[in-house]
């Protein structure tokens, strides 16, 4: 593993440990070189993802933009972290099980919506302003509908 601070190629692993449920190793890491310390995490990864955006561009998958996207939802909300790396792990087994290695965005989006509508209901709303573009009240307005159980979501169900 190369160091982050002087690019050297030699660091020591000083210790390694399980974590998010026997899901991925933490490495603490040292080098020679300079004394720099760091983190690494080793996660299994089943096959190389593809996100197919709704422009038709293919990007691949990246979990850390999935958590930042989730963490951005979650800003200023009470919630614990440990169960917040639970549900994107979740999430990326889900879409590594698929069998498929082109994702279109969309899937990924539903499945952060229902994940997150179960975690927290205001973070559910600010997920599903941006990811369903809302462009005015009403919109709010359905989707708060949704959560207080007057109607299921809106990606499942037709328009009354």
């Amino acid at each position: 593993m190369r160091c982050p601070y002087c690019a050297g190629e030699n660091t020591q692993v000083k210790d390694s440990r399980p974590t998010e449920e026997n899901a991925a190793i933490r490495r603490r890491r040292v080098c020679p070189d300079c004394g720099g310390r760091f983190t690494t995490f080793e996660r299994v990864q089943l096959r190389e993802l593809t996100v197919v955006k709704r422009s038709g561009r293919k990007v691949p998958f990246d979990r850390d933009k999935l958590a930042k996207s989730v963490d951005v939802a979650l800003r200023k909300r009470p919630f614990d972290p440990e169960r917040v790396e639970r549900m994107v792990s979740g999430i990326v087994r889900q879409l590594e099980s698929m069998g498929e290695s082109e994702i279109p965005s969309s899937t990924i989006g539903t499945y952060v919506m229902e994940a997150l509508r179960g975690l927290d209901p205001v973070a559910y709303v600010r997920f599903a302003s941006v990811y369903r573009d809302f462009r005015e009240a009403a919109d709010f307005q359905e989707v708060l509908g949704e959560i207080a159980g007057d109607e299921p979501p809106a990606d499942t169900s037709q328009k009354r």
